[in-house]
């Protein structure tokens, strides 16, 4: 299986069942949407940014199909301009590279540094899907199960009207 062992371990501590679905490589939503045709699952789309200063850096998680209303969610965090955060940034926080951010990298920061906003019509899922912090593979699980994951963390997150 494609993807960091650390994860599938601690997956299988937390009894967290998934399906693993192998594909090419698949950095963008475009890319991986042709792979993605036989999966039961809420895909996503996961954005990495940092606050005017640099000292925050959310992880903002959609539909797939959704576009991010970033002038709502800078309106609401009163940080100043959002943008992207650079691939070191993604790498020092997530350990990721760009094409592999997932909620999944979360289990390399050990320091919950990193927020997320996930948006609130996620919550209508029945499964959900990411790639393993790589981007040659998707992995199936139960939505409650991925909750269980991000209480796991220790990161701070919450649901929002995002688009």
């Amino acid at each position: 299986m494609n993807g960091q062992p650390k994860l599938y371990k601690l997956l299988k501590e937390l009894n967290i069942d998934f399906k693993y679905y192998e594909h090419p490589p698949a950095p963008t939503i475009e890319e991986a949407k042709k792979y993605w045709v036989d999966l039961k699952a809420t895909h996503c789309k996961n954005i990495f940014f940092r606050n005017h200063k640099g000292n925050r850096h959310y992880l903002v998680i959609i539909e797939h199909t959704q576009a991010l209303n970033i002038h709502y969610l800078e309106k609401r965090l009163k940080q100043g301009k959002l943008s992207f955060a650079s691939e070191k940034r993604m790498l020092k926080y997530l350990g990721l590279k760009p094409g592999s951010v997932s909620p999944f990298g979360l289990i390399n920061d050990e320091e919950n540094h990193v927020y997320l906003f996930l948006d609130k019509n996620l919550l209508n899922s029945d499964k959900i899907s990411f790639h393993p912090n790589e981007n040659t593979a998707s992995l199936v699980m139960d939505f409650k199960d991925f909750e269980r994951f991000l209480e796991w963390t220790g990161n701070g997150f919450e649901y929002l009207e995002l688009y």
